[in-house]
């Protein structure tokens, strides 16, 4: 079999990568990935499916970059889940910028919104996803392409070695 297929994402591979995502309008990095991000391909769930369908075929080395319109992902911007609140109707530990907010409706529903802006008199909280309504591109460098094993495909990513424990002193517990 051609080495260069044998390598290539398909289903059942773990593939690490590292990747940005890139306002398509400014050119500035919005977010970016410190670690590799592990997963089994045609299992898990991790990247938009936009994304994971142009990494099926890519190799260990590749870079690429994805568009996405946003719109597609989350939908349009809803500005009735923005809301401004006075600063002295907010706890302190809410008062930051980029603090994550987990809400509950009358339903019991829950959603997470986000704090965006803060200034003397009010803080700013938006539960629309931060990517909402741009176009941005994904670029995306492939670390490792390999067989997943079957733990690996059952769990949906790496699995690290189960520390033997055998032989060890069991300690009562009171």
């Amino acid at each position: 079999m051609n080495q260069q297929l044998e390598d290539a994402i398909t289903d059942n591979k773990y593939v690490e990568l590292m990747y940005k995502v890139i306002d398509k309008k400014s050119g500035s990095v919005l977010t970016e990935i410190e670690y590799p991000l592990g997963y089994v391909h045609g299992v898990s769930e991790v990247l938009a499916p936009a994304v994971t369908a142009e990494l099926e075929g890519k190799l260990q080395g590749d870079v690429i970059e994805v568009p996405i319109d946003c719109n597609q992902l989350y939908g349009p911007r809803d500005e009735s889940l923005v809301i401004v609140e006075s600063i002295e109707n907010v706890p302190e530990e809410y008062r930051e910028v980029g603090t994550s907010i987990l809400m509950e409706n009358e339903k019991g529903q829950t959603k997470t919104f986000l704090v965006t802006r803060v200034d003397k008199k009010t803080v700013t909280i938006d539960g629309n996803n931060p990517l909402c309504g741009r176009e941005v591109i994904f670029k995306l460098e492939i670390k490792e392409v390999r067989d997943a094993s079957e733990e690996e495909i059952e769990y949906g990513g790496k699995v690290d070695d189960i520390p033997d424990v055998e032989g060890t002193t069991k300690v009562p517990v009171k």
